[in-house]
């Protein structure tokens, strides 16, 4: 995370193309402790207005799986968070991004790392 933390970041856009993918990135990405992640899914400390949401976009499903586009479209509501210009999906005081595109049979992993400069 370019020498930040976990703890560090804002708002996550995490492939979820799977549910269980959203959960097993966000344990691996160190948002929570292996085994936890669908404890914070269902305590909803990924929600919006929780304390660390995760696809305020919708995920992948509220985009139709746009296989060819979807580091781009995470990389955009990243963007667009930080700016905030997300409207009604606005994470409050959104300065660090993450997310993490997976694909292939896992063997194509891209995370990225967005700062929104002071």
């Amino acid at each position: 995370m370019g020498g930040g933390k976990p703890a560090d970041v804002h708002v996550a856009e995490l492939q979820d193309a799977f549910t269980i993918l959203e959960i097993a990135e966000s344990e691996e990405a160190g948002f929570f402790p292996k085994g936890q992640g669908h404890i914070a899914l269902e305590q909803r400390y990924n929600s919006l207005k929780g304390k660390l949401p995760i696809n305020p976009s919708g995920g992948l499903k509220a985009k139709g799986h746009p296989v060819g586009a979807t580091g781009v479209g995470q990389a955009h509501e990243i963007v667009t968070q930080l700016r905030g210009e997300a409207g009604e999906r606005q994470v409050k005081n959104a300065r660090v991004g993450f997310s993490i595109n997976f694909g292939g049979f896992g063997n194509n992993v891209v995370a990225l790392t967005f700062i929104k400069e002071k």
